[in-house]
């Protein structure tokens, strides 16, 4: 039998090794290729609306619309004709909307939206980081595009497109009176068990960010706030060591409307209160950020803060380093 050299022998056995080898990197690389790339997070440009339920639509309407000011431009109604959603406007990208049906798990809170440019790319988007979607996003009854997805305290967050053929898109510039409250909503608040879940899915999925911490009493965290990506409008993480009851729900899940003078605002509210049936006090007092503020309450309890956009001095508050309630 013909026998190679040992030095020649070994050198053929070295190139099948490196050419083995070159043909599994190969294979490895084809395959990296292969995979998609994954979406890129579109645009979250604001809050768009609160949704709350209310128990009775006359009194909500009463206190959003006659003493706090703002104009009711349509309403939805269900299939027996009456009446089930009031949109009471506070400008032309954000809404507050009363359903009149009974509240859910989440209290009086039905859900939080927020808007975005790509709905469709949204959807992917939120599918790629293993978020649970619908497999379309569809037109709502207002004519614009719209999914819900669900936070990791249950909350339901609705995300949104406005369409040029939207009842909202027809009336832009409209239903804005000059005595409305405020004429923006500048954060929803709403109830976080575990700080560390709710960071991850709105900061690592969504891209919010973190801009301050408070607490009430020194000790405890008590909020966490996160602006949206793309603007300037924001989420207050309201944290809770004990799971709160009915009232308490009311106060944390809540609106924030910015006003530039909140004293003012409280002088012209106070004969709104007299002739609307407003029986709380309407009180200006200093928040922990150190803005001044006052807190109203809708006829199911349901808080309606008015802030200014300001500190006090115009220096910022410290952010709180105390640790959360719960892990």
């Amino acid at each position: 039998m013909l026998r190679l050299p040992r030095v020649r022998e070994e050198n053929v056995r070295s190139r099948c090794l490196h050419l083995g080898c070159l043909v599994i990197a190969l294979a490895l690389l084809g395959n990296v290729k292969a995979q998609p790339a994954q979406p890129a997070r579109p645009r979250i440009l604001g809050v768009a609306h609160v949704a709350f339920y209310v128990n009775d639509l006359a009194k909500a309407r009463r206190f959003y619309e006659q003493f706090l000011g703002y104009a009711e431009p349509f309403s939805l109604k269900r299939d027996d004709g009456s009446e089930r959603i009031a949109f009471a406007k506070i400008n032309d990208r954000q809404y507050l909307e009363l359903f009149a049906d009974p509240a859910g798990a989440d209290g009086q809170l039905n859900h939080v939206a927020f808007y975005t440019d790509d709905a469709a790319a949204m959807r992917d988007y939120l599918a790629s980081r293993g978020v649970k979607v619908p497999d379309k996003v569809p037109h709502g009854r207002t004519g614009n595009l719209n999914f819900t997805i669900t936070d990791p305290d249950g909350h339901t967050l609705e995300i949104v497109q406005y369409e040029p053929n939207s009842w909202t898109a027809q009336h832009q510039g409209k239903d804005m009176p000059a005595g409305r409250v405020s004429p923006r909503l500048l954060h929803a608040g709403f109830t976080v068990g575990s700080a560390a879940a709710a960071l991850r899915f709105y900061t690592d999925v969504l891209g919010f960010r973190e801009f301050w911490r408070g607490s009430a009493n020194g000790t405890e965290l008590s909020w966490i706030n996160l602006r949206v990506p793309e603007g300037d409008d924001y989420v207050e993480l309201m944290l809770y060591r004990d799971p709160p009851d009915a009232e308490r729900r009311g106060v944390q899940n809540h609106v924030c409307l910015e006003t530039a003078d909140v004293a003012k605002a409280v002088d012209d509210l106070r004969p709104r209160a007299a002739s609307t049936g407003y029986a709380r006090d309407l009180e200006v007092r200093v928040g922990r950020n150190r803005k001044r503020q006052a807190n109203l309450f809708d006829p199911d309890g349901t808080r309606v803060e008015l802030m200014e956009p300001r500190t006090i001095d115009g220096e910022p508050a410290p952010s709180s380093t105390a640790p959360p309630p719960r892990p």
